[in-house]
């Protein structure tokens, strides 16, 4: 219902929006998997040479203190495609992989980004991870996209391998080996093809292949190419892995080599875009789906240095990420930009770059256009707080200003200064207790707005209270 609302609303602005003389923006979305903090050049990494990430961050704008709205890898997700905390509508766990999962996936009620810029005009592409519902009524053809070259499931081995017969939705089927979604098929659209090569090769040629095809048409396009790299299985090409040499650990040299293989992905999307004519007219977002995972399960040898936690935790190594904006027509290049934002940002930041606006119709997105912000025309706070809550209300955080509370399982609430303390070392919950019932006040004044979970594996059977926090009443 809500879906058939918004899209009826974008429909019924579209005739009457204003653009400006210059084309409007193609708009390229780059997320990867289980990207460390501290893994990537920009980011201060001294054993990941990324010298084509590093001249993306020199562009445009690299923003120290940005964050996605779950630090696991399919909410977050969710959230990056709505535009909205995922909470919102059920979304907190990873879906099941089960291509008959009716509930397992984004809601049909929810528009995503490339509903929103299909509907102003663009050609709209998916490549790589969805992760967003097996069933065939959640597959990228039927969210928005176009085209869609990738998998459907929340991860993919690297590299060919044997073949048994698995059901791909809508009565086909086809071979993959072994776990049933790490081997499922690589389909283009809903065709499975071969498995050709390393899989993070292929993406970025992939990639590189729809930008070239794009620049013939000339209609705007929007492009989401979503890595699985560097998550686990650790695999790479035997050339990069010889570039990695003297790393002695094997896991990191393999991580290594994995990240490597991005960033020569991007090296040759920027080529494409500059050989083509289209490289100042296009925006570029690149940020990771959540933290590192350096400890828990599926480990990848990650380094979120200096943040305390990772994938997992709504400490700040399983929030915070690498995230640039590059727009050389709008946003000044090679600087930072501090203050906190969030992944939700990015549809609103997108729709406006497009020739929408923020207004009253679309005011339940919660994220903010950013451009306003990252080309200095409002040099406020783009948000007063940012929120998270994690398992049905297990965890939760707040950041307001420099100030972050969280309260976490069984664990007393936490309060800490991240102007003075970014690995979050000092509680400070006692010693300004005043702050710390703000926020606590101001979370459970936003739970009020969410809903239990729809699917996953929480144990409790919805929203449970073991942070202290109201109990949700939202229908």
């Amino acid at each position: 219902m809500r879906r058939s609302f918004f899209l009826a609303l974008l429909l019924a602005v579209a005739p009457t929006i204003a653009f400006s003389a210059e084309p409007r923006p193609n708009i390229l979305l780059i997320v990867t998997d289980d990207l460390g903090y501290n893994d990537v050049g920009f980011q201060g990494a001294r054993d990941i040479p990324t010298p084509h990430l590093d001249r993306l961050a020199a562009s445009g704008l690299r923003c120290t203190d940005g964050y996605v709205s779950y630090p696991v890898c399919s909410p977050s997700r969710a959230g990056i495609l709505t535009g909205r905390y995922q909470q919102r509508f059920g979304y907190e766990f990873n879906p099941k992989w089960d291509a008959t999962a009716l509930t397992h996936g984004l809601p049909l009620s929810e528009t995503t980004l490339a509903d929103g810029l299909r509907t102003a005009g663009y050609t709209t592409g998916a490549i790589g991870k969805w992760h967003l519902g097996a069933h065939p009524q959640f597959h990228p053809n039927r969210r928005g996209f176009d085209d869609f070259f990738g998998f459907l499931g929340g991860g993919h081995r690297y590299f060919p391998g044997s073949v048994v017969e698995v059901e791909i939705g809508a009565g086909k089927k086809a071979t993959v080996s072994g776990d049933a979604e790490q081997n499922s098929p690589i389909l283009r659209n809903s065709t499975a093809v071969p498995e050709v090569g390393e899989l993070t090769t292929r993406l970025g040629e992939e990639a590189t292949a729809s930008i070239t095809r794009y620049a013939r048409d000339a209609k705007p396009w929007f492009l989401y190419l979503a890595f699985n790299a560097p998550h686990t299985p650790l695999q790479a090409r035997a050339d990069q892995l010889a570039r990695f040499a003297t790393i002695t650990d094997e896991r990191r040299r393999t991580y290594a080599a994995m990240v490597a293989t991005i960033d020569e992905a991007v090296g040759r999307m920027l080529a494409a875009l500059e050989a083509t004519g289209q490289r100042e007219r296009t925006l570029i977002f690149f940020i990771s789906d959540n933290g590192g995972p350096m400890t828990k399960r599926n480990a990848n040898a990650s380094v979120n240095t200096p943040l305390r936690g990772q994938k997992g935790d709504v400490f700040e190594g399983g929030i915070r990420v690498p995230f640039l904006v590059s727009w050389p027509a709008r946003i000044p290049a090679g600087r930072t930009y501090s203050q906190p934002i969030i992944s939700l940002d990015i549809l609103p930041t997108a729709l406006a770059a497009a020739g929408t606006t923020r207004d009253a119709k679309l005011a339940a997105l919660d994220g903010v256009d950013l451009l306003p912000f990252l080309t200095g025309k409002n040099t406020a706070a783009p948000h007063a707080r940012l929120f998270w809550r994690m398992d049905g209300g297990e965890a939760f955080a707040v950041r307001e200003g420099n100030w972050k509370w969280l309260h976490t399982y069984h664990n007393a609430p936490q309060l800490y200064d991240l102007a003075t303390d970014l690995g979050e070392t000092r509680d400070l919950a006692a010693a300004r207790p005043e702050i710390a019932a703000r926020l606590a006040a101001a979370a459970a004044a936003w739970n009020r707005g969410l809903i239990a979970p729809a699917f996953g594996n929480n144990p409790f059977g919805g929203l449970i209270n073991r942070s202290g926090l109201e109990k949700n009443s939202a229908p």
